[in-house]
């Protein structure tokens, strides 16, 4: 089967980063936020990311209260070579404990989390190590020194960090070189055009945006949260896409149904083709990581590395997020866009 599929082409993570895929996996719906996964679908789906080429394969400690990277480790063993693994700390649950939630950054959490990640993943090294969200009360030299004490420990081969501004990006990368930040960017969301994507750019470091597809709206699967989705996802909470903010934002996509006619694709694509396209227009490498529990979803998601939208399609695509109706998060406090705005 892998020989019938056309794989993506492979791009730097970042200066003197490993090779990727141009688009990557995020595997947080496998075990979290989306309602009830089918185990053999999904595990079709990660052996379809391998044979497509997207190698770049992103978990977290908290997805799942670590289910997740356990339900990856039988993946990450068969295809270790193949693969580049990101996971991240930063967030802590606990499974005897649903309500709590804590943002943990300082060193000793920090050694804490990397031990338990390998060993729910079953690797000696995991190969990007992001912080995945940021504690103010906690000097950021710190918790980076401690990542770096983990790269030289062979623990991890490279540092990134998600939902940071452009000026603790700065910091950070004063302290050891970060190849990657991960941060919400799609057409519903650019507030990390703010400050954060120019100084990675400046500084050779990668961009790998989550939510690309914003939470699947992009993809016109779903017009309204409050009716169309089960009670566990998580979308359900989301201020876009619930009530009078989802029928604004529904009439939002008008321009990618348009586009995607043109071009035989999805609207899926479409979306995501804009947000590879950022890395020209920014001058810096763009790997988005879209989710999906589908290998037919993951094939299409793969073939939009392959579109090329036109300066006039791209025009017409410029206005939706400043259109956008409600904020990415009912609680948006611990964000980059949150204390940017203070600074």
């Amino acid at each position: 089967m892998g020989n019938t599929i056309e794989q993506i082409r492979k791009v730097e993570l970042g200066t003197g980063g490993p090779l990727v895929g141009a688009q990557g996996f995020g595997s947080m719906g496998i075990s979290a936020a989306y309602g009830q996964t089918d185990d053999a679908a999904a595990r079709d789906t990660l052996e379809a990311t391998v044979e497509a080429g997207v190698t770049l394969i992103d978990t977290a400690d908290m997805y799942g209260v670590g289910a997740n990277e356990e339900f990856l480790a039988p993946f990450v063993a068969a295809h270790r070579d193949e693969i580049t693994l990101a996971t991240k700390f930063g967030i802590e649950y606990r499974a005897d404990d649903p309500g709590y939630r804590a943002i943990r950054n300082d060193p000793g959490y920090i050694k804490t989390a990397v031990e338990a990640s390998l060993r729910r993943l079953n690797v000696e090294v995991i190969d990007l190590y992001y912080m995945h969200r940021r504690d103010p009360g906690i000097p950021l030299a710190e918790s980076v020194g401690a990542m770096a004490e983990l790269v030289r420990e062979g623990k991890v081969r490279h540092l990134g960090l998600s939902e940071v501004t452009g000026a603790e990006l700065r910091e950070a990368h004063a302290v050891h070189p970060i190849a990657a930040v991960q941060t919400e960017w799609s057409l519903f969301s650019r507030d990390v055009e703010r400050s954060v994507v120019g100084v990675a750019a400046e500084l050779g470091v990668a961009f790998v945006p989550y939510s690309p597809l914003g939470r699947g709206f992009l993809t016109g699967s779903f017009a309204d949260a409050d009716k169309e989705l089960s009670g566990s996802d998580f979308r359900k909470l989301l201020p876009r896409y619930t009530g009078d903010n989802a029928k604004a934002n529904t009439a939002l996509l008008a321009p990618l149904h348009k586009i995607a006619a043109g071009h035989g694709a999805t609207t899926a694509q479409i979306a995501l083709a804009w947000v590879q396209q950022r890395a020209e227009v920014h001058g810096l490498t763009v790997v988005p990581i879209p989710g999906t529990r589908k290998r037919s979803r993951l094939l299409e998601n793969a073939g939009a590395t392959r579109i090329t939208l036109s300066a006039d399609e791209l025009a017409v695509l410029e206005p939706i997020a400043g259109q956008v109706a409600g904020e990415r998060y009912a609680d948006m406090s611990l964000t980059s866009a949150a204390r940017e705005s203070q600074a």
